[in-house]
């Protein structure tokens, strides 16, 4: 038979995902796309009539924050980094949902406690 969970359980859960939330490092929201394009130039290999190359790839980081859009150029040496502060973002937002989920758990079982008089 499944044990029920108590107030200190769910409480001891939160605790370690402020703990985890605390520890996650630098972050950024968004993701990273990767384009490529074609020059003005002409001649290039680019336009090359059989066997086009384009130019790039050139990475692209997007997020919306505070309700704007914003598109970033990033470097291709610091794509790794950005890709760990994108992940850490995933992971934040895991957490703060995972505590929510919690949060209202434990209201629940508070409101089930008979009030004393």
């Amino acid at each position: 038979m499944a044990q029920s969970k108590t107030v200190a359980d769910v409480e001891a859960q939160i605790q370690a995902i402020k703990e985890a939330l605390f520890a996650i490092g630098p972050m950024r929201p968004g993701s990273i796309s990767m384009q490529y394009s074609i020059c003005s130039t002409p001649n290039c290999r680019c336009k090359d009539k059989t066997h086009p190359q384009k130019h790039g790839p050139y990475y692209k980081l997007g997020y919306v924050h505070r309700g704007k859009v914003k598109i970033q150029h990033i470097p291709k040496e610091d794509v790794p980094e950005v890709q760990r502060q994108l992940a850490n973002f995933k992971e934040f937002r895991r957490l703060t949902n995972e505590w929510i989920d919690l949060s209202l758990e434990r209201a629940q079982l508070t409101s089930k406690r008979p009030h004393s008089q």
